[in-house]
């Protein structure tokens, strides 16, 4: 789907950070200092000082030298300390330029960082004795993100969740052009009963899974998996579409919905949820088996339940049950109590589910293991 992406640096959650404010819960185990290297997201960074990285704000609220606390680079160090009683953090940065090779020609050279860190000059003399210009190349350096977009991008348009009906009503594939049995990117489709103009960019799906409660067995909904990216060339019935881009080969039967504009926020804070919330894991997108760190997972709670961008829960692996055989009660089981397994933070709500990414795993993760208010 055509989305919009909004970069929200959440500012705002100082305010509702101070219903949290009471106890800072530091890492026992926290570094002094800590110099940030690349590769680091925002998260690891806030669970080496924290147990609970919402509270990262708390911890720079006193430090009136830090403009924003979330613009974080590669070569920064950060140190803690504890002033009037209170915990916080510092900031060293690092502002030396990241810059890289390129290959010099017969009338240019090329500044190297330790040529810049010694002085040289903006040109240089060739060997028969012109002076050359110099170029210098910098790399604009990235903010440190707060978790790994990379790993929810894909999940952000596509695929979704609808209601029921929702994908049987829809348009579909009759056919493919140039009498192929499957289509991909560049080739045209078919489809029944687009007769308006507008919109001209449709996205084709597959019916997936459906979601159901774990223990009411209610349906939550269904999963539409995202095949193609179309754009409509001309209207009827049946209309003709142009694939313009592919993740799985396009099948007569395939549904068609139209794009719509979505607003997708890129940079993330996590918090608890205002109220108790629990629930369990009931599916694992991406096709992985073993759920691990950065997997994207759907969780059974969604907006109906409150759940809310940013929303962090934590993950317990399910305590199994065992049998007692020194009870003086016959065949008595008992069930062991659930551990803790990680955390994961909600950022794609549905009606009544939602996708979560696991920020952290301390054991393996299992669907149907419960996830609860921190």
């Amino acid at each position: 789907m055509a989305f919009r992406i909004l970069s929200s640096l959440v500012l705002t959650l100082f305010i509702s950070l101070t219903a949290y404010a009471e106890d800072i819960q530091l890492n026992p185990a926290h570094p002094n200092q800590y110099t940030v290297v690349k590769g680091d997201t925002l998260w690891d960074i806030s669970g080496k000082f924290l147990n609970h990285p919402w509270q990262w704000p708390l911890l720079w609220q006193q430090n009136q030298q830090i403009q924003n606390p979330h613009l974080i680079y590669p070569g920064d160090t950060l140190y803690f300390a504890v002033v009037n009683g209170q915990p916080q953090l510092s900031l060293s940065s690092n502002n030396t330029p990241e810059t890289s090779a390129a290959p010099a020609s017969d009338s240019t050279c090329i500044l190297s960082a330790d040529d810049i860190k010694n002085g040289r000059t903006e040109f240089a003399i060739s060997k028969d004795g012109k002076v050359l210009p110099c170029i210098r190349q910098t790399l604009i350096k990235q903010a440190v993100e707060f978790i790994p977009n990379t790993a929810i991008a894909r999940y952000l348009g596509s695929p979704k969740v609808v209601a029921e009906h929702e994908l049987e009503q829809a348009s579909y594939v009759i056919d493919i052009a140039g009498e192929h049995l499957i289509a991909g990117a560049g080739d045209r489709v078919y489809v029944r009963k687009v007769t308006s103009a507008s919109p001209q960019l449709y996205t084709i799906y597959r019916p997936g899974s459906t979601y159901h409660n774990p223990e009411t067995n209610e349906v939550l909904g269904y999963e539409a998996e995202f095949i193609a990216e179309t754009q409509l060339q001309q209207t009827g019935d049946p209309a003709t579409l142009i694939v313009t881009k592919s993740a799985r080969e396009i099948l007569k039967g395939d549904r068609i919905m139209p794009k719509t504009d979505e607003e997708f926020v890129l940079s993330y804070f996590p918090r608890p949820p205002e109220k108790p919330i629990q629930g369990s894991i009931i599916s694992v997108l991406g096709g992985v088996s073993q759920i691990g760190i950065y997997d994207v997972v759907v969780i059974d709670k969604g907006k109906r339940e409150g759940m809310k961008v940013g929303h962090e829960l934590a993950i317990y692996q399910k305590g199994e049950t065992v049998a007692d055989p020194f009870s003086p009660q016959k065949n008595e089981f008992i069930k062991l109590p659930d551990e803790t397994a990680g955390k994961l933070m909600v950022f794609r709500p549905f009606e009544r589910v939602s996708y979560a990414l696991v920020m952290n795993t301390t054991r393996v993760i299992h669907i149907l293991d419960t996830v609860k208010t921190p």
